[in-house]
């Protein structure tokens, strides 16, 4: 009667595994499939988003790249015209360095001459 007994129990222990197991099975198999429904989707919204991005980012790049060109060709001409304003102060204040140079001297002079025809009496 034991080894009946122990039979029996353990057939329904082993049918309760197999029905645990089958439930898991299930279980996961639906997670997967949810999983897999969720990874198409994504994977669709993915393409959809690449399409998006290469219509939209080729002329938006080109535009860029055109404004660059321009902002460059701006700032060429602006150098240009700085150069020339460097090199015309460059000269004004040269020229005046050399009259105010010479305006000193004379005064210089000027004074040496008056201070020793004022020293001499």
């Amino acid at each position: 009667m034991d080894i009946l007994f122990s039979q029996i129990a353990l057939n329904q222990g082993l049918t309760f595994l197999a029905w645990a197991t089958g439930i898991v099975v299930i279980v996961i198999a639906v997670y997967l499939i949810k999983l897999l429904i969720d990874l198409r989707e994504l994977a669709q919204n993915l393409n959809e988003t690449s399409i998006i991005l290469n219509t939209e980012l080729k002329p938006t790049l080109k535009e860029l790249n055109e404004t660059l060109h321009s902002v460059n060709s701006i700032v060429k001409n602006t150098d240009q015209g700085v150069d020339n304003f460097k090199s015309a102060v460059e000269k004004t204040f040269g020229k005046t360095k050399i009259l105010s140079e010479s305006i000193f001297g004379g005064l210089i002079k000027g004074f040496t001459t008056i201070f020793n025809l004022f020293a001499k009496k």
